[in-house]
């Protein structure tokens, strides 16, 4: 889709300088981008990469000089240009119609507008909203409904009975609705616990590549509002989020866990049954969250088990200095040896 820089600057509400004529087609990084591409930049270091970039489109902060370029102005570019690129680039369809090869129970309800791909199952009583794609090789099972302006990639499975809402993304190999691991000893052997529950996924929600998401045990698994969850990550039996968190590849969150809106999850920490943590949290890299711990709303942790970033940060510089502490206590006890001969 091509627009001018004009356009853009109305779509955007940003304040435009230069030639409002330029024409744009798409989004780029300053040293790959062509005449026709919009670049960005945050910060005044980046100023000279975007003044030898082939951009003639540039979409930048308040006050930042940059000369032979049509400006665009907002005061988060970053975001200006997020919205910028879906609206000049919009993803492709993952499918268009109804391919004939795909199996779609005669009970299933299906709106206007919903694309199906080649040898995509829909069972019974499954509903999916208008204008949703659902791509090869995705299984719908019984009774799931779909919300509309969904996209679900190849080979996304939603078990019987899941809940989604509306512009939900799920990419290729998602799970959702999985039978969380609940099991109860009886002597030498595992009883498999109920995994009856259900699992609802709110508005705009982002799920990854090959992440699963289990139905709850009796109860139910809820994932927020707008929350954007990373590729591998697994969410267990009972889990609830709030709005708006974000979490990335590798996590692990374990039964029953309990997380507020704004929480951040860097990659491959991992929660603990029952754990609490609090809205605007922060969980590092590779933290580790204690059965039953709650992290207090706006905290920032690190480590395993879980503490204070400046907690960590003080144990970790003495744990590098380990060695060189070893070295002075040989030497100390080789004293007190001498000393006492």
């Amino acid at each position: 889709m091509t627009r001018t820089a004009h356009e853009l600057a109305e779509f955007l509400g940003c304040a435009l300088e230069g030639d409002g004529n330029s024409l744009l087609s798409g989004v780029a990084a300053p040293a790959s981008a062509s005449a026709t591409d919009l670049i960005y930049v945050e910060a005044p270091r980046h100023l000279e990469r975007a003044a030898a970039s082939a951009a003639k489109c540039v979409l930048t902060a308040p006050g930042v000089a940059l000369a032979g370029k049509t400006l665009l102005r907002a005061a988060n570019p970053k975001l200006a240009f997020a919205r910028a690129a879906a609206w000049l680039s919009p993803p492709t369809p993952i499918a268009i119609g109804i391919h004939p090869t795909a199996v779609i129970s005669p009970t299933a309800n299906l709106a206007g507008g919903v694309s199906v791909g080649p040898y995509a199952v829909i069972e019974n009583g499954a509903k999916i909203g208008q204008g949703t794609q659902i791509g090869a090789f995705c299984f719908i099972g019984r009774e799931v409904h779909l919300g509309e302006n969904c996209r679900l990639y190849p080979h996304v499975t939603l078990y019987a009975g899941a809940q989604i809402a509306n512009r939900v993304i799920l990419h290729s190999g998602a799970v959702i609705g999985s039978d969380g691991f609940g099991y109860v000893a009886d002597g030498g052997k595992r009883c498999k616990f109920p995994q009856v529950g259900g699992v609802e996924i709110g508005d705009d929600v982002e799920v990854g590549a090959n992440t699963t998401i289990d139905r709850g045990s009796l109860d139910r698994t809820d994932i927020g509002i707008g929350t954007k969850i990373d590729n591998l990550v697994h969410i267990a039996h009972n889990v609830q989020i709030g709005e708006n968190t974000v979490i990335a590849a590798q996590t692990g969150i374990s039964g029953s866990a309990v997380i507020g809106k704004d929480v951040a999850f860097g990659g491959q920490a991992g929660l603990g049954d029952h754990c609490e943590i609090e809205d605007g949290a922060i969980i590092g890299g590779q933290a580790g969250i204690l059965p039953g711990k709650i992290i207090r709303a706006g905290q920032i942790v690190w480590g395993t088990p879980a503490r204070p970033l400046s907690k960590f940060k003080e144990q970790f510089a003495w744990l590098g200095r380990l060695p060189e502490l070893a070295a002075r206590v040989k030497i100390l006890e080789k004293r007190t040896k001498e000393g006492n001969g």
